[in-house]
């Protein structure tokens, strides 16, 4: 497990370049916080560690992104998925591993979630601090 505080957006897009750096390609990353935690924000700096310089934004509506960089992304937001046949019409399932997944709101999935999954937790602090925890990821 690896902690951090970020008291910014550009520090939490950091700590997630940074998480980029250590990435192969086919990993599902879970992501755990609240309405406004800076789960997209993370997402942001994940897609640009990866090269990747298209607008990340949420996929609330959307369900799902596609972003092409050094590995494929896969940006979903799960918010609206309140059962497994939700889910699986989303067609999750055929993009694991084919690429990485970025997953907000993985609080409503987390059973259908692979144990090998990295998870990122962000807690709300402050109106700018965040408090992010990584676990199952390489130090970064």
């Amino acid at each position: 497990m690896q902690k951090f505080l970020s008291k910014s957006y550009i520090e939490t897009e950091n700590i997630a370049s940074k998480l980029a750096q250590t990435l192969k390609g086919t990993e599902i990353i879970a992501m755990f916080g609240g309405l406004g935690a800076g789960k997209t924000a993370f997402t942001r700096g994940l897609a640009r560690g990866l090269g990747i310089d298209d607008g990340v934004s949420s996929p609330t509506f959307a369900l799902v992104h596609e972003y092409d960089g050094k590995y494929p992304v896969y940006h979903f937001d799960m918010y609206r998925i309140n059962s497994f046949d939700d889910l699986y019409t989303t067609g999750f399932f055929f993009f694991f591993y084919n690429g990485i997944m970025v997953i907000e709101w993985s609080e409503n999935i987390e059973n259908a979630l692979p144990d090998d999954c990295i998870k990122i937790y962000i807690k709300h602090i402050s109106e700018n601090e965040r408090e992010i925890i990584i676990e199952g990821a390489d130090t970064i």
